[in-house]
């Protein structure tokens, strides 16, 4: 294989696909550091408890069907068969518009039940019914996205996925600011339809990507028009091959999404119960719950806020907290993103290279896409695990209790290195034709994930740190198997040592230079008397001076090799520049 071709097969489309997403994290954080601001912790509830459901029913639509269009289309590009590839094309796209349609008149039609017995937040109603046009339009983006990222060329998504977040922050957060100047009464309604606002861009965004890549995939298909000759399979015959490799892969990646449904639902639910049973005491409320972080006597003052302004006490004060938890999770969801170009690149690459019978290049794929992942997650969740108080009082400029969300962002901080571990473990897993057992691991640690809430949150002394500590569990237990079932099944298994050590031990020195910079500027800024500006300092320099540590230890221990280097677009300029041999 030569060296453009691979330039062109796997890195190539990450170096793209990875531009793009740096790009979307920048637009991301201009539209969600000044919504986690504006908006009020309830208000944030009801935007993210609709982001859920909306994820939810746009991974059962696209979880599966867009990887197995990629895979599909790129067997049959390395083979030759490219009237194959415009019919496989046909036959999904009409899968995906009816899964959208399904999907759009569940969240549009029954909007009410969905907020009230799904999410435990009626309040979220107006949010769900704004990103249902969003769902619809998704489904036909993922056809486009897919055949496109078949044929190597990630060029589409990239730039479709730009144009939805350039919407989202430029139309939904003017609509929100927008809204927010009206200044509607009742306080709490008009917070609610800033959220539905901010969350309208989404929708809007979604349809500007359709007529995007409908134009794009025609333009492109005139650039080769044919006529081929080999015959293309029965259009059945085809829905079969697609949902067996879809259907597993849905099941895995809905597996998540479905535990996120029913966390949200029990989460919501668990906090009211303990509010109610705090609201039934009386006046010994701020006496019946203490203990882990001080979380029982800053919710009582929660609620007996929300009890001296009226309202629906309970449901406000649970709405609260789970506000200040998602605002946690919009951070710790970053890492995680950096992970979407790895993903989306792995699979049609190892296919293809599985069907050329090159299991070495195989091997090389895999083996760099996991120590790319470890390299990546790693800081991130180890800057997250020992920053995690002075980022929120930043991101939220005060709107929010940094003492409250500081902790919850470390525990997810941690969580989000295993989620990358899982996420790119199950792609490989997927590569090689594995596809029933990640279902297994992902519902062994949903399933943990659950238990874990269910008797930590609706625990009076730990409450909505319960949330953190089981997506932990769930996501240490499913990196861990999926990990051991690569070693185990995939021929010619990545080197876990090779892969991790390394990257591990960069991240350990880091965080503690992190943490010891932290706590000396803090120190000599204020102590307990620390402002805002002072935690600005503070946070930024220690954020910098580890960042130049770890690149510098990742160039000392050589724990990026000039092989994988080579697999991308200049690559070995960039090893010679930083004398990688």
């Amino acid at each position: 294989m030569s060296s453009a071709q691979k330039k062109n097969t796997f890195f190539g489309g990450v170096a793209i696909l990875m531009v793009s997403t740096i790009i979307i994290k920048i637009i991301g954080a201009i539209y969600k550091i000044p919504l986690g601001i504006i908006l009020p912790d309830e208000a944030y509830a009801d935007f993210s408890a609709a982001y859920n459901v909306y994820s939810f029913f746009l991974t059962i639509s696209t979880a599966g069907l867009p990887v197995a269009l990629s895979k599909t289309v790129s067997e049959a590009n390395a083979l030759g068969r490219y009237n194959q590839v415009q019919k496989v094309f046909r036959v999904a796209f009409f899968a995906f518009l009816t899964m959208g349609l399904i999907s759009f008149v569940c969240m549009s039609f029954f909007a009410q039940p969905v907020a009230t017995y799904a999410l435990q937040n009626e309040k979220a109603v107006w949010c769900v019914m704004a990103l249902s046009p969003a769902v619809l339009c998704t489904c036909c983006c993922s056809a486009f996205r897919g055949f496109a990222q078949g044929h190597m060329n990630m060029m589409p998504t990239a730039i479709s996925q730009v144009t939805e977040n350039l919407s989202k922050l430029l139309i939904g957060m003017g609509l929100a600011l927008f809204i927010g100047s009206l200044a509607l009464q009742p306080e709490d309604f008009g917070d609610r339809m800033m959220a539905v606002g901010a969350i309208a861009g989404v929708s809007v965004g979604s349809i500007l990507s359709v007529f995007y890549l409908f134009w794009n995939h025609r333009r492109t298909r005139r650039l080769h028009p044919g006529p081929f000759t080999d015959k293309p399979d029965g259009s059945k015959s085809i829905l079969v091959h697609l949902l067996a490799l879809a259907i597993p892969i849905t099941l895995s990646s809905s597996t998540t999404a479905i535990v996120t449904l029913i966390d949200t639902n029990l989460v919501n639910g668990q906090l009211q119960s303990v509010f109610q049973s705090m609201m039934d005491a009386g006046p010994a409320i701020t006496e019946s719950a203490r203990g882990f972080l001080d979380i029982g006597n800053k919710s009582a003052q929660i609620l007996l806020d929300n009890m001296a302004a009226g309202g629906t006490a309970v449901l406000d004060s649970a709405r609260a907290l789970y506000g200040a938890y998602q605002k946690c999770m919009s951070i710790y969801n970053l890492p995680f993103n950096l992970m979407v170009p790895l993903t989306a690149s792995i699979i049609p690459a190892v296919s293809a290279a599985r069907a050329r019978q090159n299991m070495l290049e195989a091997k090389q794929v895999s083996e760099s896409a996991l120590r790319f992942a470890a390299l990546m997650a790693l800081p991130c969740g180890v800057g997250l695990f020992v920053l995690g108080e002075p980022i929120m009082w930043l991101l939220t400029a005060g709107n929010t209790d940094h003492t409250i969300a500081g902790p919850l962002l470390s525990i997810l901080g941690l969580a989000s290195i295993f989620v990358c571990i899982q996420l790119v473990g199950t792609s490989i897993l997927q590569a090689n034709g594995i596809v029933n057992l990640p279902i297994a691991t992902v519902v062994i640690g949903g399933v943990v994930k659950i238990i874990v809430n269910f008797i930590l949150v609706g625990n009076p002394d730990i409450m909505i740190y319960g949330a953190p500590v089981g997506t932990l569990c769930c996501f240490v237990i499913a990196a861990v198997l999926n990990l051991l079932i690569i070693k185990v099944r995939v021929p010619s298994a990545p080197s876990y040592g090779k892969v991790f050590f390394k990257p591990v031990l960069a991240s350990v020195v880091m965080g503690g230079v992190a943490w010891a910079a932290y706590g000396f500027l803090s120190r000599a800024l204020g102590g307990d008397a620390l402002t805002f500006k002072g935690n600005l300092i503070s946070a930024a320099a220690a954020i910098v001076l580890a960042a130049l540590v770890y690149f510098v230890l990742i160039l000392a221990l050589r724990a990026i090799t000039r092989e994988d280097l080579a697999l991308m677009p200049k690559g070995e300029k960039i090893a010679n520049l930083l004398h990688i041999k």
